[in-house]
C-alpha cells in the first residue's frame, strides 16, 4: 500500500484566535521559503471566538518574525473537514481527543498531535491565552520548531520512491 501525499492540513487549538491561526501562519512562511505551496487552513474545537481575527498577541509574535495572520478569522471544525483535509494537527492531547469524537468513522486516521507527528514527541502546545507575550514567544518557538521539521518529513515523504510499504510516520 502506497503512501497518500499530504496536499493540505488543518490546525487545531481550542479556540481557534492562538495557536492553530499562528501555526496555519508559520507553516505556510515555512513552505514559502521552500518554494512550496499547499492548502492550509485553521479552526477550533469550540464555538466561542467565530469570525474573531487572531488574539492581538499571536498576531504581534507572528509579526515579529515577519508572518501577517491578521486576516484570519475564527471558525469552528467542520464535518466535511475531515474529508478535506489530508492531515489534522491538533496543538494539544486535548484537541486531539476532541477532534477524534467529531470524526466520522473513517476520519480518525488524519488526526494527530502536532509536536508527535512533525517531531516524534508527544509534546502539547500549551495554550497562551492566559499568560503573557513571553509565553507566545516560547509557542512561536515551538511551533517554528514542529512546522521545519514537518516540513522536512513532508519532503522525505515526497521524494521518497513508492516502495509498496506503509510509511512508520502515519
Amino acid at each position: 500500500m502506497s503512501v497518500k501525499p499530504i496536499n493540505s492540513i488543518l490546525f487545531v487549538c481550542l479556540g481557534n484566535i492562538c495557536r492553530s491561526p499562528l501555526a496555519e501562519g508559520v507553516f505556510r512562511a515555512v513552505l514559502a521559503e521552500r518554494g512550496r505551496d499547499m492548502v492550509l487552513d485553521s479552526a477550533a474545537t469550540g464555538g466561542w471566538n467565530l469570525g474573531q481575527a487572531p488574539d492581538p498577541r499571536s498576531i504581534a509574535i507572528a509579526a515579529r518574525h515577519g508572518i501577517d495572520i491578521s486576516g484570519q478569522r475564527a471558525r469552528k471544525v467542520r464535518p466535511e473537514d475531515f474529508a478535506r483535509f489530508d492531515l489534522i494537527l491538533g496543538m494539544d492531547r486535548q484537541n486531539v481527543r476532541d477532534l477524534r469524537a467529531m470524526a466520522p468513522a473513517n476520519g480518525g486516521e488524519r488526526i494527530h498531535l502536532l509536536a508527535e507527528f512533525a517531531r516524534g514527541q508527544a509534546r502539547d502546545v500549551p495554550d497562551p491565552y492566559y499568560d503573557g507575550e513571553e509565553a507566545f514567544a516560547s509557542v512561536y518557538r515551538m511551533i517554528r520548531e514542529a512546522s521545519e521539521a514537518l516540513a522536512k518529513l513532508l519532503e522525505a515523504r515526497a521524494s521518497a520512491p513508492d516502495s509498496g510499504q506503509a510509511s512508520s510516520t502515519m
